[in-house]
């Protein structure tokens, strides 16, 4: 049977449920309030994955090019999307007391990662997390052209997937209220850039191609690409705006599968989220998830009935009124 292209997001007008579950955890299991703080062995794990992607870059130096881009897809979208959890736990600034060593902690990370964004990145995913499901200030939504090209089809979404760094760049314009160049924006640029063009003169071109492979497929067309699907698509039967990751990757990519636990409790760093749903089993053992990144991703680019349309916003777009 056919199915029909949707035109249009889904809309509620109900409260974000991350403003409302935290306070009744909390009632119940004052402890989690124990769980909130700073990490700042996490700073060892990003040395380390940042060694290691470099590593796998100098080792790569004399394959073929399409050797890389297997080494690539096998390893390096791996280490990538780690690093992008990393990224992600610098912009709640869960490393250190000051948000300076934080945004610095979220640039090293950065470097090995081939495209300049954790600083844009920690800019407009706090205003993710305070304004779900709002055009204006959620730059996680896909823009209404993105949705309308993409669609329902499994070209429009595998190519969507593939392209999904540059796509989440071009929503940029549309985040009015946030800085979108100044002094922390442009070293951001200068170190990321800087390491590229490193690594072009001082491994090669194969090295090259072995960075830019490797954030492209962490974020994209690569089963770790379902998470961007996991966390606020609707993908169940139940009307829900998140949902968590319980199965194996969370154990290198740290947790990040969490996803209701940390919009519920965003000052909890990742070590300490799987301690937020034992706490909170209550409330996220009745919801749904899902077990397999490999099977949503695959059921997401199939099934015709998940689109990129498939999003909760909270209120409709109007064009503003005409002025006398």
């Amino acid at each position: 049977m056919k199915t029909a292209k949707r035109h249009d997001f889904y809309y509620t007008e109900e409260k974000d449920i991350h403003f409302i579950r935290p306070i009744e955890i909390i009632k119940e299991h004052p402890e989690v309030r124990e769980y909130i703080g700073k990490n700042p062995y996490t700073f060892v794990v990003v040395t380390g994955l940042v060694a290691l992607q470099f590593s796998m870059a100098y080792m790569v130096r004399h394959l073929p090019w399409w050797g890389s881009l297997i080494v690539a897809y096998i390893v390096g979208a791996f280490l990538v999307h780690a690093l992008f959890v990393m990224v992600h736990e610098c912009s709640h600034n869960l490393l250190f007391q000051r948000k300076q060593a934080n945004t610095l902690a979220g640039i090293f990370a950065n470097a090995a990662m081939f495209f300049p964004s954790s600083v844009s990145f920690q800019r407009y995913h706090l205003k993710h997390h305070a304004h779900q499901g709002i055009h204006e200030f959620d730059m996680d939504l896909p823009s209404n052209n993105e949705a309308k090209v993409a669609n329902n089809t499994f070209i429009g979404k595998a190519i969507w997937l593939l392209l999904y760094p540059i796509v989440q760049t071009l929503r940029l314009p549309r985040m009015k209220e946030i800085k979108h160049v100044d002094k922390w924006v442009l070293l951001n640029f200068v170190v990321v850039v800087g390491v590229d063009v490193a690594i072009w003169f001082l491994l090669g071109p194969i090295s090259f191609i072995y960075i830019c492979a490797s954030l492209f497929f962490s974020v994209g067309l690569h089963p770790l690409g379902a998470r961007w699907v996991q966390e606020h698509f609707l993908t169940t039967n139940e009307v829900q705006e998140t949902h968590s990751y319980y199965g194996p990757l969370n154990t290198i990519a740290f947790n990040v599968g969490y996803h209701n636990e940390h919009h519920d409790f965003p000052s909890v760093p990742w070590n300490k989220l799987p301690k937020v749903k034992k706490a909170g089993e209550k409330w996220y053992n009745g919801i749904a998830s899902h077990k397999s990144w490999t099977l949503l991703w695959l059921r997401f680019l199939f099934d015709r009935n998940i689109s990129v349309y498939s999003r909760m916003l909270r209120k409709k777009q109007e064009k503003p009124a005409k002025t006398k």
